[in-house]
């Protein structure tokens, strides 16, 4: 037999390491994530624990045709999880009703619709209509990559589909009359006390404002624990003094707003959250690393 005519077959080509993968396609995990939890930040927290739960996964899983499906199906059931766990908290339970077995026809001014959806009006969808249309009509996925990930049959994702979209047709035309966010006063003031002393780079007046077990997340890079330990992480503002913070919210949380002065349209780039034990910050949470959240997010500026 003449050479390169063995019969083997060819080698496949070698796989990504899953690390690789997460960081690749974190951005629309988080997308995913987000849409299906109704928050940004809670998308993250679902984004992490699909990181997880992947890298335990990763060695018993043999080789992985799908990579992408296969990441999409861990961060779906993760996402679940987490709705329930909240659904449980709150004592809320949704009833999704019977699904119809025709997707509707897509069209241009749909598709935009979708696209512009908040993710407080996504939330108003039954989870199998929420999961179905993010992943057709935000994330390009095929329907039968769709079954795939969610674990559902043909009619039942065509179904959640058609009514997800109709759906949603209903509730662009009604008037958005949630209440503008706001902080009780001490919550206020002590947001904003933090953002003056950050803003005027006293640095030494913003460190004494942390607990001693105060904990620190550079979100897509580092944790840290102890007052010690996060201490030298405002050095790194300090060296860039043109980024300023504004008191502000995301997905109706209290947050820091941060944006670059030197940029002439001085957009929001990133934000930061902070958690507080009476008086004192017990924990920072810097997206700074994971621009991507703010695809979506609901942001006011605190007046």
């Amino acid at each position: 037999m003449s050479e390169g005519t063995t019969g083997d077959p060819p080698s496949a080509a070698p796989q990504r390491p899953v690390e690789q993968l997460l960081g690749e396609l974190r951005p629309r995990l988080h997308r995913y994530c987000a849409r299906m939890t109704g928050s940004v930040i809670d998308g993250e927290d679902v984004v992490q624990d699909t990181l997880l739960k992947a890298m335990e996964a990763a060695s018993a899983a043999g080789p992985i045709v799908n990579p992408e499906g296969w990441l999409f199906r861990i961060a779906h059931h993760a996402a679940l999880d987490f709705l329930r766990r909240r659904a449980r908290e709150e004592a809320r339970h949704s009833n999704e009703g019977d699904l119809a077995t025709i997707a509707a026809a897509r069209n241009p001014v749909e598709d935009r619709l979708i696209a512009a959806a908040s993710l407080r009006t996504l939330m108003r969808l039954p989870v199998s209509q929420r999961s179905s249309v993010i992943l057709c009509d935000v994330l390009g996925h095929s329907l039968q990559e769709i079954c795939e990930i969610v674990g559902g049959s043909l009619p039942a994702v065509k179904a959640a589909l058609q009514r997800g979209r109709a759906r949603l047709r209903t509730l662009a035309a009604e008037a958005d009359d949630a209440p503008v966010p706001a902080l009780a006063e001490p919550e206020r003031t002590r947001l904003k006390t933090y953002v003056e002393r950050f803003n005027a780079h006293d640095f030494d007046a913003v460190r004494a404002m942390l607990a001693e077990d105060v904990r620190l997340e550079i979100v897509n890079r580092v944790r840290l624990d102890g007052k010690k330990s996060v201490a030298p992480y405002f050095s790194n503002y300090a060296a860039r003094p043109h980024w300023r913070l504004m008191p502000g919210f995301v997905d109706r949380r209290p947050a820091m707003l941060v944006y670059d002065a030197d940029d002439p349209d001085q957009r929001l780039k990133y934000f930061v959250l902070v958690a507080w034990a009476g008086e004192r910050v017990v924990g920072i949470r810097d997206f700074v690393f994971a621009r991507y959240a703010m695809d979506g997010a609901e942001l006011a500026i605190m007046d």
